[in-house]
């Protein structure tokens, strides 16, 4: 797998976890806003930041992207 891809997996793990979400749930909603393509999009800057930032990234990336 890529280091683009473990990056994924991690944010995924880290995010359900945070989140108190099933994989599934956890899934789902990051294929519903793109967020996957998100991260992988954004890796360089994003590996670099600790957990808490990637999963507040997360909720502003699904927040910006909800209906008004």
């Amino acid at each position: 797998m890529s280091k683009e891809g473990n990056f994924l997996v991690f944010c995924i793990e880290q995010y359900k976890s945070a989140k108190n979400l099933t994989g599934k749930q956890a899934i789902e909603l990051f294929c519903k806003y793109g967020v996957s393509e998100y991260i992988v999009s954004c890796f360089e800057a994003l590996h670099t930041t600790g957990t808490n930032y990637i999963i507040n990234d997360i909720d502003m990336y699904i927040a910006a992207r909800q209906p008004a």
